[in-house]
């Protein structure tokens, strides 16, 4: 029983140390903002790529979203890759029909592909200077253009990326993930580069997008590291804001967290060549992205299991309290019912997501495609 005691001990602590680095990290630098030197003078010709499949109910709101941005529209294009099978293309014709600014390409697919080629295609049309990426089931600030602006005008920088300051749908538990989120991805940036690009709103110097892999489930992030690959640094800025809808129920959260966190797992894997080099990138922050999201939810799920264990040979059927816990701890927290340890449990199912997606992706699972949640779309209706 000492043996299993001391174990568990050893794991979580093992567990923890990368986390508690990270804490000590970001209190001695005191990271705030974007590190980039931000230019507000600048105005580039904008190109905005949307990438849409089934929107009828949604796409014109997201388009007037768009085209009232506080931006000159003249220098704006925006760039829609469709592959549905209503009538969005139709209503995004007809929505620009009147308008002189800003531009239209729609790009029609015949068949549905998968996002990260519709990516592709759309980024090789896209003609201006920045290129910015945003999903049609979001709402962006009306300064994001802007701000993202003053961020590439750093020549040092070659993509931009911005932070969820409002969860539609109030999932809390989503909330409490993405405050930490942002802080952990502020200190990255101020190291040297940030992994994890947000599909709602991502920026791009248009000379240093490059292709992303056709069957890419995590595109935004995998063409940020391409061109930190290639190097440029490529920054998060809490000053960019947006908004996505997310559920806090435990199983709706499932598809849509553990699609995500599959395609940054398998993203870190076909790039593992690049840790230990890049500057801090590959020495600090791909180091612990890798720690977070694959070795860590691992010995999560082993402490857990571990310390059932351990509980069963203790106390025979008592030791169940220790999944009866656990259980107990989803429930709340699923519920928004934790108070402080809201932001815990955000973590936890988050760890959660990561190991079943690794699950899944050792079972074969993982496509371009994605399936439209049609509860999530009627926030935006």
């Amino acid at each position: 029983m000492r043996r299993l005691v001391e174990a568990l001990g050893s794991l979580l602590a093992l567990t923890g140390l990368p986390y508690l680095a990270y804490v000590g990290l970001y209190w001695l630098l005191g990271p705030e903002g974007s590190p980039a030197e931000k230019d507000y003078d600048a105005e580039p010709t904008v190109s905005i790529v949307l990438p849409t499949y089934n929107e009828e109910g949604i796409v014109e709101a997201k388009l007037e979203e768009l085209v009232s941005l506080d931006y000159p529209m003249e220098k704006v294009e925006i760039v829609v890759v469709d592959s549905s099978e209503d009538e969005t293309p139709e209503l995004v014709e007809s929505f620009f029909e009147e308008r002189d600014a800003p531009e239209l390409t729609l790009i029609r697919e015949e068949e549905r592909r998968g996002l990260a080629v519709a990516l592709n295609e759309a980024y090789a049309a896209a003609s201006n200077e920045m290129v910015v990426k945003t999903d049609c089931d979001s709402r962006i600030a009306d300064d994001a253009l802007r701000e993202a602006a003053a961020n590439l005008a750093d020549p040092e920088v070659g993509a931009v990326t911005g932070r969820n300051a409002e969860t539609l749908g109030g999932s809390e538990v989503e909330e409490g993930y993405r405050d930490v989120q942002a802080h952990i991805q502020t200190l990255e940036s101020h190291l040297d580069s940030t992994l994890i690009f947000h599909g709602p709103f991502s920026a791009f110097e248009n000379g240093a997008i490059v292709p992303i892999d056709e069957d890419s489930i995590a595109d935004d992030t995998e063409l940020a590291l391409k061109i930190r690959k290639d190097g440029d640094r490529v920054v998060f800025d809490p000053e960019i804001e947006y908004k996505e809808a997310a559920h806090s129920t435990f199983r709706k959260r499932r598809q849509q967290k553990d699609r995500r966190a599959m395609g940054l797992i398998r993203l870190l894997w076909r790039q593992r060549e690049m840790l230990g080099g890049y500057g801090a990138y590959g020495r600090a922050v791909l180091p612990f992205n890798w720690w977070f999201m694959i070795v860590s939810p691992w010995l999560v799920m082993a402490s857990i299991g571990l310390a059932t264990l351990g509980g069963l040979a203790v106390g025979g059927p008592l030791g169940l309290v220790v999944p009866g816990a656990v259980s107990g701890f989803v429930l709340l927290g699923s519920r928004e019912k934790l108070g402080s340890l809201q932001a815990a449990y955000s973590l936890f199912d988050t760890q959660v997501s990561l190991f079943r997606a690794s699950l899944k992706l050792l079972s074969g699972e993982g496509d371009g495609t994605w399936e439209i949640d049609e509860e999530l779309r009627e926030v935006y209706g």
